[in-house]
């Protein structure tokens, strides 16, 4: 847990050391996670998430006062189904507490809350710089909390039988900005004379922003002519549809719908490396393994409804996160945070 006031210039070091902190050694996380997100109706909860969203705009919301039983998460689409998840089983004791959870991106998510018009922003990077500053300037004080780790998944469709693993070289030339190739000829010989399409997220996503830093070797580099969602069930549904496609989204979403996607190892020069739980847990799913994170207003954390639901999202987040797909953190570090909030 970190948190930063805006009244101070020097802000704390983190208490989870840096991004490349990873689990080691939790015997629970050696059990194989289950591989479906939980049946949540998506399209429905997205949904309504957006209208809610859109009734609250005109009202305001985050630390302007009003109806306390709400409380507003937006950002990335990336970490929603964990925070959707510890929303519904959160108000299964709460049902006073609505929870609308947002999903327009990292960028976005944080666009709201720096000027404080959500509780929560959801994101799958840290905040930067600016967006800190803008906070700061706003009058906003936050508190980052690191929730679970993901590990961006590269796929292709599952009609493509003749790449299973491309090194982040490969990944570079075809992603980098000024890129032509558009035939996977083009990418490594050998391969067929086939057309191929990119899918992936826009560039108010962390994922792109991560993607891009540790592909491109530059944040926001990256071509344009792709097809851009920040909906990751819109990526899945272009690369399952789509036999020349590649693309690339958050690792829950690919063992969602495994039976439609091929997931791709990558090689960053240590040999061909899968995503999956326990490659993403020992970091050797590189350079794509990384944290998740939520950042909460301090003004709603006073609030007593957020602060309960914080500590509820800390004391469940691993389990929840591996129900959907991904990588909780070890019981120390959730008890670690929890323990600042005090």
């Amino acid at each position: 847990m970190v948190e930063y006031e805006p009244e101070t210039t020097a802000y704390p070091a983190r208490m989870l050391s840096d991004l490349s902190l990873r689990i080691r050694s939790q015997g629970a996380l050696n059990n194989v996670i289950k591989t479906k997100l939980r049946k949540y109706s998506k399209s429905v909860l997205i949904v309504t998430s957006l209208l809610i969203f859109g009734a609250i705009a005109a009202c305001g919301g985050g630390d302007t006062e009003g109806d306390s039983s709400e409380i507003l998460i937006d950002g990335s689409s990336t970490v929603f189904p964990i925070s959707q998840a510890v929303a519904e089983e959160f108000r299964k004791d709460r049902p006073d507490v609505q929870i609308p959870v947002g999903i327009s991106g990292t960028g976005g998510g944080f666009k709201r809350f720096v000027t404080g018009e959500i509780d929560i922003a959801d994101a799958s990077r840290p905040i930067r710089d600016s967006e800190r500053e803008e906070a700061t300037n706003n009058g906003i004080g936050f508190t980052e909390f690191v929730v679970a780790y993901d590990g961006i998944s590269v796929v292709v469709n599952p009609a493509n039988d003749f790449v299973s693993c491309l090194t982040s070289e490969e990944l570079k030339r075809i992603w980098e900005t000024g890129s032509t190739i558009d035939n996977w000829n083009q990418v490594r010989d050998g391969f067929p004379d086939k057309r191929l399409r990119l899918y992936g997220p826009d560039t108010d996503s962390g994922t792109f922003d991560y993607f891009t830093a540790e592909i491109n070797d530059e944040e926001d580099a990256s071509r344009s002519d792709y097809t851009a969602s920040s909906d990751d069930n819109v990526l899945v549904q272009g690369v399952s549809g789509d036999q020349g496609a590649l693309g690339y989204f958050g690792f829950a979403y690919y063992t969602e719908n495994a039976g439609i996607l091929k997931v791709i190892a990558i090689d960053d020069g240590a040999g061909c490396v899968e995503p999956s739980v326990g490659t993403i847990n020992d970091d050797s799913y590189s350079p794509l393994s990384r944290p998740m994170f939520i950042y909460v207003n301090n003004t709603s954390l006073q609030r007593p409804e957020v602060r309960e639901f914080i500590e509820y999202y800390l004391n469940n987040a691993g389990e929840l996160a591996e129900e959907v797909g991904y990588v909780g953190l070890s019981n120390a570090e959730y008890q670690a945070q929890l323990e600042g909030l005090n």
